[in-house]
């Protein structure tokens, strides 16, 4: 059974800093693709950033440079660290597993998971 369990989300003031993570189980996670999206209250889901198996990273245009993907293999873990964070912020963030990385940019992942809120105050 696959499992993608988030963790890290919360309440923050606006300027400040948190962690996601997403532990995955029931998948070779180091052959997968594995993006973070989010979905704002009224929003589509969206992308905000992704990293290969062999550690190719994109992100959305609107968090560069204050979002860092990154993968640790060994626990089998991604995390997503959320700089200066902005009430624009506020959303749910999702974990996804692909093992084909284009069905990521496509919202057709493989896996998802069931998703951590992170509300930012002004």
């Amino acid at each position: 059974q696959v499992q993608l369990v988030e963790s890290g989300g919360g309440l923050v003031q606006a300027g400040g800093s948190l962690r996601l993570s997403c532990a995955a189980s029931g998948i070779i996670f180091s052959t997968n693709a594995m993006g973070w999206y989010r979905q704002a209250p009224g929003k589509q889901r969206e992308l905000v950033a992704s990293i290969t198996s062999i550690e190719n990273i994109n992100y959305a245009d609107s968090v560069k440079g204050r979002f860092t993907i990154s993968r640790d293999n060994a626990k089998n873990t991604v995390y997503l660290e959320i700089n200066l964070l902005q009430p624009e912020d506020t959303a749910v963030y999702y974990c996804a597993a692909a093992t084909d990385p284009p069905s990521l940019e496509y919202g057709l992942p493989d896996y998802w998971g069931q998703g951590t809120r992170v509300t930012v105050s002004s």
